[in-house]
């Protein structure tokens, strides 16, 4: 049995807004203007599930959340004392556009997760997991993130991860006494192209991740 948390209601077809995705490979260092420059492979495919670590998982998902413009749809497990608060992700999100739902184990998690992915109902749906996924497990995620055109983003710890997603991110904060959105996010993996590290940043007034220039040594 599962509960759930519902802010605002779900629609019954999901909204997209894909923009433009810079490619740029064989490339992990370089200097770059600091106004709204993209990510590559930022947002990362839609209908695919991929998975994100580190310090700044969080961030990652709530940028990935207002990059897509839908419903998000929050699944996690009870005893898991990090719960999200709408003052925290308020300047992502608007609140009304997220639900969360809090379940008894992973296994309730993954079942959760795979209806949600193929209801079409939300854009994006958000994963907890404290466990190793298997194949099989991360395989019916990715045909239920097909069958509902949706994206599917899971919260691993660092070093555990499935075979089955299609992206894998590690995020964490970098200092900076001036701006505390400061990151360095990292594509670790990636079944459709290079990987690579990046520094970023979150603009509020814009809402949106840019690339800003990487330290020089």
């Amino acid at each position: 049995m599962v509960e759930v948390n519902y802010v605002g209601q779900i629609e019954l077809s999901p909204r997209f807004h894909q923009g433009r995705i810079l490619f740029i490979t064989g490339v992990t260092r370089y200097i770059l203007p600091m106004r709204h420059i993209e990510v590559p492979f930022f947002p990362p495919a839609a209908s695919r599930t991929h998975e994100v670590c580190g310090a700044g998982a969080y961030m990652f998902a709530f940028a990935l959340a207002t990059r897509l413009a839908g419903r998000t749809f929050w699944v996690c497990e009870k005893w898991d004392a990090a719960q999200i608060n709408p003052t925290g992700f308020s300047d992502f999100v608007d609140p009304s556009t997220l639900t969360t739902c809090r379940t008894h184990n992973q296994i309730e998690t993954l079942a959760v997760s795979e209806e949600a992915l193929r209801s079409g109902a939300v854009s994006l749906v958000v994963l907890s997991l404290h466990k190793p996924l298997g194949l099989t497990e991360g395989r019916r995620l990715q045909l239920a993130a097909r069958d509902g055109k949706s994206t599917g983003l899971a919260i691993i710890p660092e070093g555990m991860g499935s075979n089955a997603a299609e992206t894998r991110w590690r995020c964490n904060p970098l200092f900076d006494p001036k701006d505390s959105t400061l990151q360095r996010w990292e594509l670790i993996k990636n079944k459709s192209g290079t990987l690579g590290v990046w520094h970023v940043r979150w603009d509020t007034a814009s809402r949106r991740i840019s690339m800003v220039s990487s330290a020089r040594k």
